[in-house]
This record gives structure tokens, C-alpha cells and sequence, in this order.
């Protein structure tokens, strides 16, 4: 399980929960860390790509070996678990015995795991109503019809009118339809850059997929973005990405995801 941070002294606390450090960005500086800025890599886009920058290092530089084991990642707020009732002591400790440590017995015949699903039309219509206050008030049925607030919906309100549209043009014709009809028709997707896979094989399969189709979306987007809603687009396309692809080429299903900020933690 890798732990990614953008915090340099996460490292040892991410050891001692079991995981392996992936530190990111320009504040890192304790070389046990895994990085993302040596041979092959884009480790200038992350504020772009977010944790992608260190999959791109992964997949680029054939760091994922063909064989059969486990492989997930999770972040230093953001942890897998098998029951969201967790004990609420404040310590290193208690998180280490509630976060994942082995894939569980009953979860070993599937390929992958996600997080538990994001209902877009569960969230409150406030937080669309100050992004986008026109397109509500063009079509006011927004307000009421739960089943209108689809993955592409939220895109559009959250990180740019069309953008998303913009983005599955460009993908190869054997996941274009399907991926559109996908955001066109789900209220849901699986949050936060957050997997587990089966096997190192099938994260490549992945990687084979994601990078030639996001390297095309750089060049309708480019990087001269203002604000995170359009400036880690990157991470947001692969975050809905991700939702369709394992869903579609494997075996899936799903985890909580606990919220925990090791910062706070000794």
C-alpha cells in the first residue's frame, strides 16, 4: 500500500502504519520517500495532475512488475477501512488498527477495489447554486429532479461548462460511447484517486489507458488554469476515469474510506 503526501514529515508516520511513503511536490526533502521526480516522469504538473505525477512515474519507468499481488494506494487524510465505526482515539496506533493491512478474505476473488460511491444528487444544491447560479436558474428543474444531478452535471458546474464533453472526444473509440454514456447516466462515482488492484498487471492495463487519453486532454486545456476547479482538471477526469474503467475491464467492488489526517496524529 503506498501513502501519499505532500507533507515531509509524514514519513515516518506513514511507516509506522505499515504503508510505503510516496512524498510530492517541492516540500519533500527525507530521501525515504518515494518520488515521482527521477528518470521518466511529469513531476512538474502536479499541481495539475495531483497523485497522478507518481503513477505517470510508476507506469513510465516500469516500476509495476507482472506478477501476481496486491497494489493500492490511499493518502495521508484518506485511508481504507473495513468498518466505518473506528475508534476515535487520536493516535498512530489506533488508526493502524483500523485502517486496512491485508486484502480480506471475502474481497480476494474480486480485481479491484474502489471507494464507497459519491451520490452527486445527494449533495446539497447550495454548493451548485454558488458555482453556477445561471445554469440553475436556466433550468430551475435542477432544483427538484435529483435524477438530472448525473457525474456530468457536477463536472460542468464544478470544473468548467463542457470540459467534460470536451474531454471524452478525445478518448479511443472503444471506451468513447461508453464512457459518455456513463457520466451522461450515472449519479455516482467512486472518490478521492483511491484503488486497490488485484494484480500489478492490471494497474498497467490502466496506466496504458489513462495517460495516452489525459497527454491528449493536455492539449485542449493546456496549464495556464486559475482556481482548483479547473487547475487539477487532470486529477478530476482521471478521478471519474477511474469509476468507469475498473468498473468496465474488471471484477469490482467497494471499500469505505475514512477520513484521517495523520498530521493531527502521534
Amino acid at each position: 500500500m503506498f501513502c501519499i503526501t505532500i507533507n515531509n514529515n509524514h514519513c515516518d508516520k506513514i511507516k509506522k502504519l505499515g504503508y510505503l511513503p510516496v512524498g510530492l511536490g517541492t516540500d519533500i526533502t527525507d530521501p525515504e520517500f518515494h518520488r515521482d521526480n527521477t528518470q521518466s516522469n511529469i513531476a512538474e504538473k502536479n499541481p495539475f495532475y495531483g497523485e497522478y505525477t507518481y503513477h505517470y512515474w510508476l507506469w513510465k519507468n516500469k516500476k509495476i512488475e507482472l506478477q501476481d499481488e496486491w497494489i493500492g494506494f490511499c493518502q495521508y487524510r484518506k485511508f481504507w477501512t473495513k468498518d466505518l465505526k473506528i475508534n476515535n482515539d487520536n493516535s498512530l496506533k489506533s488508526l493502524r488498527e483500523n485502517i486496512l493491512s491485508e486484502i480480506p478474505n471475502e474481497l480476494k476473488n474480486f480485481e479491484s477495489i474502489l471507494g464507497e460511491e459519491l451520490f452527486i444528487n445527494q449533495l446539497r444544491i447550495s454548493k451548485f447554486l454558488k458555482k453556477n447560479f445561471i445554469k440553475i436558474l436556466k433550468n430551475p428543474s435542477l432544483l427538484f429532479d435529483k435524477n438530472k444531478r448525473n457525474i456530468k452535471f457536477h463536472f460542468d458546474m464544478m470544473h468548467g461548462e463542457g470540459n467534460l464533453d470536451i474531454a471524452v472526444k478525445l478518448l479511443p473509440e472503444n471506451d468513447r460511447d461508453d464512457f459518455y454514456n456513463f457520466v451522461n447516466s450515472k449519479l455516482s462515482f467512486n472518490p478521492h484517486n483511491m484503488f486497490i488492484c488485484k494484480s500489478p498487471k492490471i494497474l498497467n492495463e490502466y496506466y496504458n489507458s489513462i495517460f495516452p487519453w489525459l497527454e491528449k486532454c493536455e492539449s485542449k486545456f493546456g496549464f495556464n488554469l486559475e482556481g482548483y476547479g479547473l487547475k487539477r482538471i487532470y486529477g478530476f477526469l482521471a478521478e471519474r476515469y477511474m469509476s468507469f474503467w475498473f468498473k468496465k475491464y474488471t471484477k469490482s467492488t467497494t471499500l469505505p474510506i475514512i477520513f484521517k489526517d495523520i498530521s493531527e496524529l502521534n
